[in-house]
């Protein structure tokens, strides 16, 4: 009877549990990689299915399809409740258990609203397929319910979308809502026009883009207002509702709110019954493991480490791509007996788009805006796309919206429109 392999349990299906999976293709070892959800998600591309730009498939694809070629590995779904680090069990709601040798916690970030809760059921953030779908129907909703409404107080509110958060999903979700509205409503709504839109983004920070470059952020800024964004800085929500949200001293009457302001770390310090800082995640050591427990790794958003400079590495796919498949080194290297070493997190630059031709680029040594740094951004994005099929349907997609404005994925779904309007929707949650 041959030896038990070493089994490597990695929890969460998203850039960095994907990553280290695949790092681990060659090794002989047992990968189990379990995910609440049977699909990994490409989130950069994730507000653009919120914006019907594209479609859910497009953004997504089966866990189990994108591993299939590699012998070594078993995918589960199912939702962690906790982990038993005395026995090396990974805890499933439904009452299974996964043992490990080693353990890999890739379960990335929620949403944060700094102690208000209450708030998510008014403003939804966008980090899942369901967010998207939810927050494009919302949209779509609240158009259909303003060419119906004859208050024009109500019509008003129906037609004003607020984005709180000026970060990069904040500017690119302002940006795209404006465009898929206007182009929704031009020609083919008979009581509305495109002047009628609003779109507001809220940051409580002096200047949009605050880990960009402040000339790239001033760019963004200057290039919002153009497009007709109405962006508001240096003033704090204190106040969501069904009809409103309050910031400043001000209260915006609107229907639709979108949270974009905040993240915090998925439960992992609380399964490992660990302290996490203060955004709950994890402080691991260099080589990414957990200080006091044994052959337990921490990735991704759910990871708090700093650089060389200082620099806390940042929640973004790249670094949890790199994280993924530093940690399957670390194993293989543990396993050998080998000294492990320490991540060393590369930075690419930062992007973000501002509309179909517009975006900013902060490769550190040079700086991008405007219409080449669209086209680069485009570049990226569709590069690091997992399947061949998805990089021709997305550059059709792109190459159509570029060219007549129109965006494709304009479907209202889970059910159809209700007669009464988004807030009667609100009102009965």
């Amino acid at each position: 009877m041959p030896p038990r392999r070493h089994r490597i349990v990695i929890v969460g299906g998203g850039f960095g549990g994907l990553s280290a999976a695949k790092a681990l293709a060659k090794a002989d070892v047992e990968v189990v990689l379990i995910d609440r959800r049977n699909h990994h998600l490409f989130q950069p591309l994730l507000y653009q299915v919120a914006t019907a730009a594209l479609s859910p498939s497009e953004v997504a694809w089966p866990i189990r399809h994108l591993l299939r070629y590699q012998d070594n590995v078993r995918v589960l779904m199912g939702t962690v409740s906790g982990v038993d680090t005395i026995a090396r069990q990974v805890l499933l709601e439904d009452g299974g258990q996964e043992p490990y040798d080693s353990l890999v916690l890739a379960t990335g970030a929620q949403h944060a609203y700094f102690g208000h809760d209450e708030w998510e059921k008014f403003a939804p953030g966008l980090k899942t397929v369901e967010d998207a779908t939810a927050i494009r129907r919302k949209l779509l909703l609240a158009l259909e319910a303003a060419e119906r409404e004859g208050d024009e107080v109500r019509r008003k509110a129906l037609l004003t979308f607020a984005i709180i958060g000026g970060g990069p999903t904040g500017v690119e979700m302002a940006g795209a809502i404006i465009e898929l509205g206007r182009a929704s409503i031009r020609g083919q709504f008979n009581t509305l026009a495109p002047e009628d839109l609003r779109v507001v983004l809220i940051e409580g920070g002096n200047r949009v883009l605050p880990n960009f470059d402040e000339e790239l952020s001033d760019y963004t800024l200057k290039a919002l207002r153009r497009m007709g964004v109405e962006v508001e800085l240096g003033k704090m929500v204190s106040q969501i509702d069904a009809e409103s949200v309050v910031f400043g001293d001000r209260r915006l009457e609107t229907h639709t709110v979108i949270w974009a302001a905040g993240v915090a770390a998925s439960p992992v310090a609380k399964w490992l019954g660990i302290e996490g800082d203060k955004a709950g995640r994890v402080k691991v050591n260099a080589d990414l493991s957990v200080p006091g427990l044994d052959d337990v790794y921490v990735i991704g958003d759910a990871a708090s480490l700093k650089q060389v400079d200082g620099k806390p590495v940042p929640g973004v796919a790249p670094a949890a791509k790199q994280a993924g498949r530093h940690v399957a080194r670390v194993i293989e290297q543990k396993i050998a007996g080998l000294p492990t070493q320490a991540f060393s997190y590369k930075h690419a630059g930062d992007l973000a788009t501002i509309g179909k031709s517009s975006a900013v680029i902060d490769f550190g040594f040079t700086k991008v805006r405007g219409w080449l740094a669209w086209w680069l951004w485009g570049i990226a994005h569709i590069y690091f796309l997992v399947e061949t099929r998805t990089r021709i349907f997305i550059t059709l997609s792109w190459l159509w919206i570029y060219l007549t404005g129109q965006r494709s994925a304009r479907l209202i779904t889970h059910g159809d429109a209700p007669s009464r309007t988004p807030l009667d929707e609100v009102d009965e949650n």
